[in-house]
């Protein structure tokens, strides 16, 4: 479908084609028989940092899964595009993804030492890529290693090369892998829940080395997590996913400030973590569809507190709004002096 400039999405603006486009994409489950995501769109631009959220089973790792070629076994890809930088990524066959991944394409992901050998040193693990697809010599395949360990902030570089996965720490084996991830330079790098297991100050440690790679590889990243403050630090754009699809998209600051989705406002509801005076912790009533769960009209009208009869009687498309931001909500004109920002970042009392 042709759009006139004004009815572009943000991430198909002036600044050239983005690195990533995804358009119309559906993931189904158990083999076929359930759809866990439909018709998902968006693109990602270089150098763009993109939040991806919502609650567990909303679809977005399946959708992250999708574009590393590493959906569960039962899930596939059913319709749908996803191209990166041109390549048509949902066709791809294993030789193709083995080519492409660790190259054009960079993945990290929560728990970092299930991804590295625990019988080979993470040096080797690092220089071997290196070989292998830059076509380097061992002797420089080793020092271009020992400047990746340093530019990730790991001390004594030359002495962790030779260190096992078991001999470092779990920030530390997640700045490794994000060394593997961006060792070629790829031009997309995917952070799934990559900060979740860590603590306070390694993640906020680990939030700023993705910051600096962003700016100085001009890195697209596509960041999935719950957290909501992580997103707010981080990212240029967010989209936000419910029952396997987008809701809300938009800039972030404008999202977080201006939520124009009643989920997003609840979910920036439940970030405040609730009445600390009153020690009550702030909830969504209800619970999500289950997956593939067939909804007439919108997915979360049984959980808003702003929900009407039309909002369950045909499907909600995804809008696109007057400052660019998309929204699926038949309300969202009406509401959007109503959904203002919860306190969900104020300093929260002693």
């Amino acid at each position: 479908m042709n759009r006139s400039r004004s009815e572009q999405p943000a991430w198909a603006g002036e600044s050239g084609q983005p690195v990533l486009t995804v358009e119309g994409l559906h993931i189904t489950v158990a083999g076929g028989r359930s759809e866990a995501v439909r018709d998902v769109s968006f693109g990602v631009r270089a150098g763009e940092a993109v939040g991806v959220v919502g609650e567990s089973g909303s679809g977005k790792t399946l959708t992250c899964r999708s574009l590393l070629g590493v959906l569960p076994p039962g899930c596939a890809v059913s319709a749908g595009s996803a191209r990166l930088d041109g390549t048509e990524l949902t066709s791809l066959t294993a030789r193709a993804w083995e080519r492409l991944r660790g190259v054009q394409l960079g993945a990290v992901f929560q728990d970092p030492a299930s991804y590295l050998n625990p019988s080979l040193t993470v040096g080797r693990q690092l220089a071997e890529p290196l070989r292998v697809r830059l076509g380097l010599s061992r002797t420089d395949a080793h020092r271009r290693a020992v400047e990746l360990f340093g530019s990730v902030g790991l001390r004594q570089p030359a002495e962790i090369y030779h260190r096992y996965p078991h001999e470092l720490s779990g920030g530390m084996l997640q700045r490794v892998l994000i060394a593997v991830a961006v060792a070629c330079e790829p031009r997309l790098l995917v952070a799934d829940e990559a900060t979740t297991a860590l603590d306070t100050v390694v993640q906020a440690e680990v939030l700023d080395l993705l910051a600096r790679l962003r700016d100085e590889l001009g890195l697209a990243l596509l960041l999935v997590t719950h957290d909501l403050a992580v997103v707010a630090e981080v990212t240029d754009r967010v989209l936000v996913f419910y029952a396997g699809e987008i809701v809300e998209d938009g800039p972030t600051a404008d999202v977080v400030a201006r939520p124009a989705h009643p989920y997003t406002a609840a979910l920036l509801s439940v970030a405040s973590g609730g009445d600390w005076h009153r020690r009550e912790l702030a909830v969504i009533p209800g619970r999500p569809p289950e997956a593939g769960a067939d909804l007439p009209g919108c997915r979360f009208a049984d959980r808003c507190t702003f929900a009407e009869d039309r909002c369950r009687t045909a499907r909600v498309p995804l809008t696109t709004t007057g400052d660019g931001r998309r929204v699926r909500c038949v309300r969202a004109a009406e509401l959007a002096e109503t959904l203002a920002r919860p306190a969900a970042f104020e300093e929260v009392p002693a």
